[in-house]
Formats: structure tokens, C-alpha cells, sequence
């Protein structure tokens, strides 16, 4: 991945290190990435530039701006969480996309950062729409409006456990899941087009949902500007065949259980209390949003030299916002959020159904439904002034303060709900926005590789992979052992050292960790 242009982008290199990660300096760290120490642990000099991080805090390090960047670079982690040197360009990633064009404050990364197309996942950054400022598909990712949606039950564990397996079971027949078509809705082209443009609240007019379901979505479910016109024919042939259904990849939906409250005030202001049963949601917009990206990078790409736009890697092709390419990328996304969000609305109503023929109840009501793949153009102070600025979040998920006017009328005292899925055999998270988040009121979106997938495979198989999930009382419905050991908890980063991390640095608190009891994957 990623075309590099040779002897342009810097190694990762500081002094001693350690078979990993090097020592826990108090003030400077750097990684290194394919020199090795010698007899003595130091690491010889190397004729490229160097990235070096300066350590600000045991959660935060700083990339002064050398080259072509216009802004620092701030990644929030501790030493353990930082990116591996060898194998994760991620770090590179973060001064890459600190040399857009338009970047203001800085060009930021979560503690789940790692390798992705031209961002980092775990990126952020923000560009100044009326100073040329550019958007980036990259900067979304070809998943848009990938998010999670949690719905909070009656039932307790209690409650649940006679009949977790054949609840697992409806789950699994009744939500399509998998890389190929198939959906619940099964919808004409006239309603697609609905779907694009007004997302769940075109389903709940046709009787998915209700009302509240809207109030509890990112947007009231609907992102303004969606034009289906700057949708591409391929795209939407994808898309009108997977309305409602799970993907594969990362995909899942999971029935969890609350293990434990952090904040008590706020966990109460949602509606989470220990022992209660949850289900989380986490999809994209399939197979649409992915054309849509495809389709838009090779356009902004062709596009690039009319504006006089030059980037150190073509994954990050990009044109100004301002710009009839800008627009039209920027309308195709809305589109494809819109699309995102009435795929986890559909799924919803299909667990709730679930729900009611296994437990005798389908009201599970909607605490929140966030993207964590999109550009957003909102309003954020810079330099003391109020600027216009398109925000990208790639594996990124807004959390907005107490008082914010964009909160439902119900949670605007406590701020916005943050759902931070773990890694199928971990913790899950539900977080709050913070009141003085930095990063334009963002945060991190789940665990972070660290293994490839490919790697994955390697490391564990699946007749052992689901011996351990059963273990641990975990029902496990998967239609391919090749896509589960894919996705095994070692995988991962620790979810819970990621979120503490968030907490730490002022993104957002931590309001209440749950536990799986049930999964399905694509």
C-alpha cells in the first residue's frame, strides 16, 4: 500500500531501543523502522530525514514540523500503543497528511492508529474551507459512515442466558452478513434514491423504526447535501442489493453485557446500569461507499495538477473543497453516510424482532448510532477566530461536549455517547464527549491492529480460536473460519489501555465497559 516516492519519507529513528519499542524516555522517542541496533542497543544515523517524537506527556508526543508539513503532528498514546517501526507506516501517514494544503492546528492521531490508505486509521485532520483548504477521500476511507449503533434491552444476563443460543441463532439467520449481496430491505431504484438522500428517516416513513431511533442517530440520521446524481452507476448497482446486511471484514453484531460503570451520573443520563444486556452494530456502507471512494479518488487524482496540488503519496489525492470536484465528492459521501446509517437502522429492527420472538420483547431502545468514517464541515475556533473547516475523522469518532446545540434535547446536559467496539472476545466501550476535547472534538473508534490479517491466519486457528470464545461464554456464529481468525482478539491493541488513554489526554470519560456474550460475523 501507499506509492512512495524514494528518499522523500523519513525513517522513524531515535537512539537506544529495546526488541520492540525502545526505552520509556521522559522527553524524546523516536521508532525505529528498518535499521538495526547495534551490539550496544544504538541505532546507526541514517542519510534520510528523521521523524522524531517528542514525548509532552505519558499520553501524548509531538512531530515538529520539518519538510513540507504546514502543522505538527500529535499522537496520543503511551509508549506501548505507539505504532510497531517495522511493517506500520502510520506514523509517516501523520506527517504525510500534515502537508495538505489548507491543515490548520495540527494532523492527529488516536491511541488506535495504524496503517490505512493515505491516512492513517486513527486520523484526523482538519482543513480551512475558505483558505483553499482541501478534502481528502482518503481522509474518510472507503468504508463512509462505517459506525456503530447500540441498542439498550430490558433483560439482564440473567435474563438471557437459557436462550443466548437461540437468540445467537435468529441473529444469524435473520441479518445477512458476509462480502457478497443480500439484504434485508429489498428496495427499487426509486427508493434507493430515498435512502441516499434522507437515510432511516425515509425507513421509519416506510415502518422500520420510529421517531426516537432519528433523535438518537448522529445527524438526526440524516447528513444534509447527499446529491445520488454524484453517485456512480457501479456504486449504486452495489448498494441497492445490501440494504440491511453486516459486511464482513471487522463487521459484527454483538449481544454484550454491561460489566462495569465508570461514571455513574452519566451512565444513569443514558440508560446503562451493570448486568444489562446490549447489542452493538457495527457496519458501513458496504459495497456503495466503497465504489464511491474508488470512484472519486481516481477523479480527484486526474484533477490534482489543475489546482496545483502536490502530496508525497497518490493515496492522498485530494482537491480543494471548494471545488466542483470537492463538491461532488463531498455529495456522494452524504449520500453514502445516509446509506451507512439506514444499514444499521434496518439491522436494528431485525435484532429487535429477534429480541421479541426469543424473549418475549423487542423494545430495545437506541442509546446512540455514530459514523467514525467521514468529512464533516463544521464550525471550530482557530487562532481565536471562527473558521469554516472540513473535518476528516478516518477511524475517528466525533464526541461532542455537554452544551454542544448539535446533542439531542435528552442529552445535551451530558454530552454525546461514544461507542467504542472492542475486538469479538473484548471489551466494548461506552464513552462521553469531553468539555475541553482537543482534535475537534474527537476521539478514537475501537482497538487498532496491530496484525495484519494475514497474520492473523497465522497465528491462531479457527477450531482453536472459537474453543477459546467458548471459554469464555462467548456464542460465536460465523460463516467463515477464514474471516473469523481474521479478526481474533490478538489482533489487536488492548481496548481498555486505548480508552484510558482517550481519558487521560481529554477526549472523552469513560462511562461504562461491556462484555460479549454472543457474536455474529460476516
Amino acid at each position: 500500500m501507499g506509492l512512495m516516492t524514494s528518499g522523500l519519507h523519513p525513517s522513524i529513528v531515535t537512539g537506544p531501543v529495546s526488541s520492540r519499542q525502545g526505552p520509556k524516555s521522559s522527553g524524546r522517542w523516536s521508532l525505529v523502522e528498518t535499521v538495526a541496533p547495534d551490539d550496544a542497543g544504538v541505532v546507526a544515523a541514517s542519510d534520510r530525514p528523521k521523524i522524531t517524537l517528542v514525548q509532552e506527556s505519558p499520553w501524548r508526543w509531538r512531530v515538529e514540523p520539518f519538510g513540507a508539513m504546514r502543522v505538527p503532528g500529535i499522537v496520543y498514546a503511551s509508549a506501548q500503543l505507539l505504532p510497531e517501526a517495522a511493517g506500520d507506516r502510520s506514523l509517516q501517514q501523520v506527517v504525510d497528511v500534515a502537508t495538505l494544503r489548507g491543515i490548520v492546528r495540527a494532523s492527529y492521531a488516536m491511541p488506535d492508529i495504524h496503517w490505512g490508505y493515505g491516512f492513517p486509521i486513527g486520523g484526523v485532520a482538519a482543513t480551512d474551507v475558505d483558505a483553499g483548504g482541501v478534502v481528502s477521500p482518503g481522509g474518510v476511507g472507503f468504508d463512509i459512515s462505517c459506525g456503530v449503533r447500540l441498542l439498550l434491552s430490558p433483560f439482564d444476563r440473567e435474563d438471557l442466558e437459557p436462550s443466548l443460543p437461540l437468540l445467537m441463532d435468529r441473529l444469524e439467520r435473520s441479518v445477512p452478513a458476509g462480502a457478497g449481496p443480500g439484504g434485508i430491505w429489498q428496495v427499487g431504484d426509486a427508493e434507493l434514491t430515498r435512502i441516499l438522500v434522507d437515510g432511516p428517516g425515509f425507513a421509519v416513513e416506510r415502518g422500520h423504526g420510529t421517531l426516537r431511533d432519528l433523535e438518537r442517530c448522529e445527524d438526526r440520521g440524516r447528513l444534509a447535501g447527499a446529491d445520488p446524481t454524484m453517485v456512480g452507476q457501479r456504486a449504486l448497482l452495489r448498494g441497492i442489493r445490501q440494504v440491511g446486511s453486516l459486511g464482513s471484514g471487522n463487521h459484527f453484531l454483538e449481544v454484550q453485557v454491561v460489566d462495569r460503570i465508570f461514571d455513574d451520573r452519566t451512565a444513569a443520563a443514558f440508560g446503562l446500569t451493570v448486568g444489562q444486556v446490549c447489542v452493538m452494530i457495527h457496519s458501513g456502507s458496504r459495497g456503495l461507499g466503497h465504489q464511491i471512494c474508488t470512484d472519486h479518488v481516481k477523479r480527484m487524482g486526474s484533477a490534482m495538477a489543475r489546482y496545483g496540488i502536490d502530496v508525497p503519496d497518490r493515496q492522498l489525492a485530494c482537491v480543494p473543497v471548494r471545488s466542483p470536484e470537492g463538491d461532488a465528492y463531498l455529495a456522494a459521501m452524504a449520500a453514502a453516510a445516509n446509506f451507512g446509517r439506514t444499514n444499521r437502522h434496518l439491522m436494528a429492527e431485525a435484532v429487535r424482532d429477534a429480541f421479541d420472538q426469543t424473549l418475549g420483547s423487542g423494545h430495545l431502545d437506541l442509546l446512540y448510532d455514530v459514523s467514525h468514517n467521514l468529512a464533516k464541515l463544521e464550525t471550530h475556533e482557530v487562532d481565536g477566530e471562527p473558521r469554516l473547516l472540513c473535518v476528516h475523522r478516518k477511524g475517528a469518532t466525533r464526541a461532542l461536549p455537554p452544551g454542544h446545540p448539535e446533542l439531542p434535547p435528552d442529552l445535551i446536559e451530558v454530552g454525546q455517547p461514544v461507542l467504542v467496539p472492542g475486538s469479538m472476545g473484548t471489551a466494548s466501550h461506552v464513552l462521553v464527549g469531553a468539555e475541553d476535547g482537543e482534535a475537534f472534538h474527537s476521539t478514537c473508534h475501537g482497538a487498532g491492529r496491530t496484525l495484519s490479517r494475514t497474520a492473523a491466519r497465522k497465528m491462531i486457528s479457527g477450531s482453536e480460536l472459537r474453543r477459546q470464545l467458548a471459554a469464555a461464554g462467548v456464542e460465536v456464529r460465523a460463516r467463515s473460519t477464514r474471516g473469523l481468525t481474521e479478526e481474533a482478539p490478538l489482533s489487536y491493541k488492548d481496548v481498555d489501555a486505548v480508552v484510558e488513554i482517550v481519558e487521560r489526554a481529554g477526549l472523552a470519560r469513560r462511562v461504562a465497559r461491556l462484555v460479549p456474550c454472543g457474536v455474529v460475523k460476516g
